[in-house]
């Protein structure tokens, strides 16, 4: 037999390849380390693994604490499973409701279309205003959705001005690679759109409005050349959607799970630590996201093409044409909107409301409303669940008093603003699972003592400096991430990031922020993350292109991070002196340390 047949054959059985061989070549682990340590640094590496290969689903993976921990004699059953529905993951259910109910009404097309009539339709400008959109949706709803419903709404736009894509790419080809073609025996390959394409196209035409029948006085060359920039802005506008949303997720604690993570890990180790809240991470992560949103603009639009003297000086040209189509085609889409009605007004105000409430609780830089309330009694998670329960009993229509007074009405069924049938359809229950998995590896490495006995074995790292070591942490999980989930990504480090900051002295807060962004910064391979996925299979990018804009994204991603946490990250988290709330974890476990130390 072949060895490409074998190889085949063994790449259709990989996964259970992985699920058969990982547990036995890791076996050892047990036999070699200390006892409890040994146990746990098992589980740990096989669940990466798993995670990482994808060999188990990723929710089913992280199941997999509730059989090993207790089996293995680490933890009990009754400390392991409640891990599974902490505070955290209500403040994430919170969140994924509120977003539910934000799709239900189409409030976020409607959001996105306006931002869109404002910024204009230069490239440049437009490129600018489908990241800003992305990511602001991307801050409340997931990533992933956010990316679904701006891809369609981008490529009508795009053939809006610059025709179809077919032939476009035809025009980009000179007579000789034509005949070339011809000769070799190669076809043109057809482009796959997006399933919902074609309905955005119906939803975003304009009657009688076709560029591609005007009559075109340009030589063949100036067409070709003017294709070819076509082309560059069109993978600029692919490109930039799910980089946003990335990024635009960073900057609340329910935009995306990594942040999540990091404040369940954080109440697990550090109890007495109560500076992260969702608007300290708020005050913290959103300028953040602003400033690499600006600079990952400028990249990108002078990457393909949206930075050029358009930008200031009017010019009445085939482009120019191509503008107006554009400007009056997302006018018209608005247009048909219509004016707001009372469910998205009450969705619009519910959805303020949340954000308010979770901004105002604890702020820490003033005072905030829940001194109202007992201390430590009220947290996010409880304002959340407050606010996305009205969702489900105020009503989607406006009430009537002559309703009631009027009996040749219609008895109208009374509709919720949002049923729990769709709220429970939209939900990713996988990923409330991943969390509980994270939270209760965590809980794991913490009693077992194996967090500690890692953070002992990475001493010399206390001769890097904190502010390379941020850079070093941020470069490398944002490499790591771009081959595995981020969720799961910060799930395995975040504990060993912990215990490193801890024996190097450095507040825990100066290397774990850092780590928790870094996870998100995701951009440079198709399978990253599913918005790049998503814009990937629109088919008109190639692996190259994703890398080439990547590369320099993770780069300025790495050093915004850097300037943020040795800035305004610094004044707020008070990351140059080392916390009283993290002197009685550094304790416990130099006495674990040395305890270890007489047994061996």
């Amino acid at each position: 037999m072949k060895i490409s047949v074998v190889t085949k054959k063994l790449w259709c059985v990989h996964k259970q390849l992985i699920l058969l061989f990982t547990p036995l070549v890791f076996l050892p682990l047990i036999f070699t380390l200390p006892e409890k340590e040994g146990k746990c640094l098992y589980v740990v590496v096989l669940m990466a693994m798993f995670w990482c290969t994808e060999a188990l689903p990723l929710a089913v993976t992280a199941m997999l604490p509730v059989c090993l921990f207790p089996t293995l004699g680490i933890i009990s059953s009754k400390n392991i499973c409640p891990q599974y529905f902490l505070e955290t993951n209500f403040l994430f259910l919170s969140g994924l409701i509120m977003a539910s109910s934000i799709e239900e009404w189409g409030l976020h097309r409607r959001i996105a279309l306006k931002v869109l009539t404002i910024v204009g339709v230069k490239p440049a400008w437009l490129i600018l205003g489908m990241m800003i959109t992305s990511s602001f949706l991307s801050m409340w709803l997931s990533n992933t959705a956010t990316t679904a419903m701006m891809l369609p709404i981008a490529n009508a736009i795009l053939e809006s001005l610059f025709g179809d894509l077919e032939t476009l790419k035809k025009n980009c080809k000179s007579t000789e690679d034509s005949d070339r073609d011809i000769i070799n025996g190669q076809c043109t390959l057809k482009m796959h759109s997006l399933p919902s394409v074609p309905l955005e196209k119906q939803l975003l035409s304009i009657d009688g409005t076709d560029g591609t029948e005007q009559t075109d006085l340009r030589t063949a060359e100036e067409i070709r050349s003017e294709s070819e920039y076509q082309m560059k802005v069109w993978k600029g506008f692919l490109i930039c959607i799910p980089y946003a949303a990335s990024i635009g997720g960073t900057a609340t604690l329910t935009g995306t799970a990594p942040n999540l993570i990091l404040i369940g890990q954080l109440k697990s180790y550090f109890p007495e630590c109560d500076l992260i809240n969702f608007g300290s991470w708020f005050a913290f992560a959103f300028p953040l996201m602003l400033l690499f949103l600006f600079v990952g603009w400028l990249w990108i639009a002078y990457l393909y093409g949206g930075l050029n003297t358009r930008l200031c000086i009017k010019r009445h040209d085939h482009r120019a044409q191509a503008e107006a189509r554009a400007q009056a085609l997302i006018q018209e889409d608005y247009r048909k909107l219509g004016p707001i009605n009372f469910a998205q007004g009450a969705i619009a105000f519910f959805f303020v409301l949340f954000a308010v409430l979770l901004f105002t609780r604890d702020p820490k830089f003033v005072t905030g409303w829940s001194v109202l309330f007992k201390k430590g009694y009220v947290s996010d998670a409880v304002t959340g669940v407050i606010i996305v329960s009205m969702l489900f009993f105020f009503p989607s229509q406006k009430p009537s008093l002559s309703w009631w007074l009027d009996p040749q009405a219609s008895n109208t069924r009374y509709v919720p603003l949002l049923s729990w049938k769709k709220a429970q359809e939209s939900i990713p229950w996988n990923i409330i699972l991943l969390l509980g998995g994270g939270f209760a590896m965590a809980k794991a490495c913490e009693e077992s003592g194996l967090a500690s006995w890692i953070g002992g074995h990475l001493q010399p790292l206390a001769e890097v400096p904190p502010a390379a070591a941020v850079m070093l942490i941020t470069a490398f999980l944002a490499c790591f991430t771009e081959f595995a989930s981020n969720t799961a990504t910060i799930i395995i480090f975040l504990p060993v990031i912990a215990e490193l900051a801890i024996h190097v002295s450095v507040n825990p807060l100066y290397f774990m922020i850092p780590a928790t962004v870094g996870c998100s910064y995701a951009f440079m391979l198709p399978v990253s993350t599913p918005p790049n996925s998503i814009a990937f299979a629109s088919g008109h990018l190639m692996v190259k292109d994703m890398v080439k804009t990547g590369f320099v994204m993770n780069i300025l991603g790495i050093l915004s991070v850097s300037l943020a946490m040795n800035t305004w990250g610094v004044a707020m988290f008070d990351l140059h002196t080392y916390p009283e709330w993290a002197h009685p974890i550094n304790k416990s476990a130099a006495v674990a340390v040395q305890a270890l130390n007489a047994t061996l």
